[in-house]
């Protein structure tokens, strides 16, 4: 499944090149912004494509003289190539032997002005797909994980600290925000993380910013850096967003690179002149290591004095940052990259795990595409394989740096491949391959890198419009430093399955949630077909709602106590607003069904 799924493809005249930009305060001297490294004009390159396929054949360019080596004419070799340098100038990554039939993705990628760093991790992916490469990991290849730290033993650590404590430790601290996606899947056309999400339009970036200028102020911490990754489909928006609500916010911008689409049958950069940008596909949130170095925000940060990067979703309100354990990662762990896991349940069986390699005996991820199909019964079992990564995920930038220097500037992640058209909304068009990494999948690539097991509250992504439905009612409080938190009392969050064909877009949900009912007594709530919500519902223990008429029926606003309610005999009432009368609504299959 595509990692940026909810990332489009840049505009024209937009295209690939990944940028850092700082924005400060109006007062803020700014001769200290950062240079961005703006991209050129997109372009068809049919026709450069074309007239370079006529002197390389990338069918034959691996050894057509049977000397074991690429002729020197097929070839642009890294020597003879011109100079290529990252998003600030400067050369930060050694280009190394070209790998067979590469040649037309460097051409397509330096003629978009992509950094050295985003075509030597495109190189690395291309390369596992030409050389076969499966990604497999068999069960008898791993080790369940097990005995890592717990979120209970990490509290106290900032207490713990050494010196200037928690104040000294946030200057050295980086807060990196994923902020690519779309959220098409739920029917946005902006970012996803301008979704209002509590009330007053309280939108994930208005509890972001408040939790980063809250922990700047309490903690006597101003230099506390806060970057947020961007695609060229949400930049923008967020610029405009911050510029109006927090205008005086010091952040920074790291812009996610675009790779090339391959096609399938010839393994070449595809080309579809109809519509150029769809060329053009999001590399996955692994990106976020090339970016960091492409653009030159790695090396400047360090210079800062920063040493510590937390990064997570936008959309992931549980994913704080929590001191005790910045503390415990930068003080206690030793670990230069720590991921934050949480326990596997039946609901979380298909989906990756943590793992050791008997290999290596690190740790890896292990993912369903991953997984041999004579091996699947091991990877569903919870009981044996108990973690999963919540992508909250704590990174020591000297040894980014170090790791990535070490491996020829980039990381080696293992590559996703996903076979789509070009045209992902014309199936006729050619196929290709779209390759991703998973920043998560980073782990393997550290000596001594860690995990941590945290509770399910660090892990609260908003996917679907059910999630968004029960962030939005009363199971969940924001607190006066702008964190979300389960409200006291709410050992769970409700388990809530709305009926797609109603609820899956955010505007549907608006439409027939006029106000979110109380769930904080609630269980699990099943709602079946066009059901309105409206102010003075309250739901408690399991409640099934059904309508199988075509209309929206409003629930009467009453209390409800583990019921099984079926509205569809209000469906037809008349006009005279009958369905509001709690008599119309009709109760089957009840077990101590209240209405209050």
């Amino acid at each position: 499944m595509p990692l940026d799924d909810n990332v489009l493809a840049p505009p024209p005249g937009v295209m690939t090149a990944s940028t850092s930009r700082d924005y400060l305060p109006p007062e803020t001297d700014s001769s200290l912004l950062v240079d961005s490294h703006l991209p050129s004009s997109s372009m068809s390159l049919s026709a450069s494509l074309s007239s370079l396929s006529l002197s390389l054949d990338i069918s034959k360019s691996a050894d057509v003289d049977g000397d074991g080596e690429e002729p020197e004419e097929q070839s642009m070799s890294a020597s003879s190539a011109p100079p290529v340098t990252d998003g600030r100038g400067g050369s930060n990554v050694v280009e190394k032997t070209p790998v067979p039939g590469f040649d037309l993705f460097r051409l397509k990628m330096r003629k978009e002005d992509c950094s050295t760093a985003s075509i030597a991790a495109f190189e690395n992916n291309y390369k596992s797909l030409v050389n076969g490469e499966t990604g497999m990991i068999p069960e008898d290849a791993i080790t369940p994980a097990s005995g890592l730290p717990t979120y209970e033993s990490t509290r106290g650590a900032a207490a713990r600290l050494p010196g200037k404590g928690i104040a000294e430790l946030l200057s050295q601290t980086a807060v990196v925000k994923l902020n690519g996606g779309l959220g098409t899947s739920m029917g946005l056309e902006k970012a996803k993380s301008l979704l209002p999400v509590r009330g007053n339009d309280t939108t994930f970036l208005d509890l972001i910013g408040r939790q980063v200028e809250h922990m700047r102020k309490q903690h006597g911490a101003p230099n506390l850096k806060f970057l947020l990754m961007n695609s060229f489909s949400t930049s923008d928006d967020t610029k405009e967003f911050f510029g109006g609500r927090f205008p005086q916010l010091q952040w920074t911008e790291l812009m996610q690179n675009m790779s090339p689409k391959i096609d399938k049958a010839t393994k070449t950069p595809a080309v579809f002149e109809e519509n150029p940008k769809l060329e053009w596909c999001p590399p996955g949130h692994g990106d976020i290591y090339p970016a960091l170095l492409g653009t030159g925000t790695l090396d400047r940060l360090l210079e800062d004095g920063v040493k510590y990067l937390f990064v997570s979703n936008s959309d992931n309100l549980g994913a704080t940052l929590d001191l005790d354990l910045l503390a415990y990662f930068a003080n206690e762990s030793g670990a230069p990259f720590l991921m934050e896991v949480c326990e596997r349940t039946e609901s979380d069986k298909k989906g990756g795990h943590l793992a050791v390699s008997n290999a290596t005996n690190g740790l890896i991820l292990r993912e369903s595409a991953q997984c041999p199909k004579e091996d699947e019964g091991s990877f569903q079992d919870v009981t044996k394989h108990r973690f999963f990564n919540t992508n909250n995920l704590w990174v020591n930038l000297v040894h980014l740096k170090a790791t990535m220097s070490k491996h020829g500037g980039l990381l080696p992640l293992p590559t996703i491949f996903n076979e789509k058209t070009v045209d992902p909304r014309n199936k006729k068009t050619p196929k290709v391959y779209q390759l991703e990494t998973a920043m998560g999948s980073a782990i393997a690539c550290f000596d001594k890198a860690g995990a941590v097991c945290v509770p399910r509250t660090r892990f609260a992504p908003v996917k679907t419009c059910a999630d968004l439905l029960v962030l939005r009612s009363d199971a969940y409080t924001t607190l006066p430093d702008s964190r979300v938190q389960l409200t006291p009392g709410v050992a769970k969050s409700p388990v809530v399955k709305l009926d797609d064909d109603h609820y899956k877009l955010v505007d549907k949900l608006d439409a027939l949630v006029e106000a979110a009912p109380s769930l904080s007594a609630c269980t699990k709530l099943t709602v079946q077909g066009p059901v309105r919500f409206v102010a003075g519902t309250t739901l408690k223990g399991s409640c099934r709602i059904v309508n199988h008429g075509a209309d929206a029926v409003t629930l009467p606003p009453k209390t409800y106590v583990d019921c099984d309610i079926d509205l569809t005999a209000s469906a037809t009432a008349t006009a005279d607003n009958d369905a509001a009368v709690p008599s119309k609504a009709r109760a089957t299959g009840c077990f101590g069904c209240l209405f209050r």
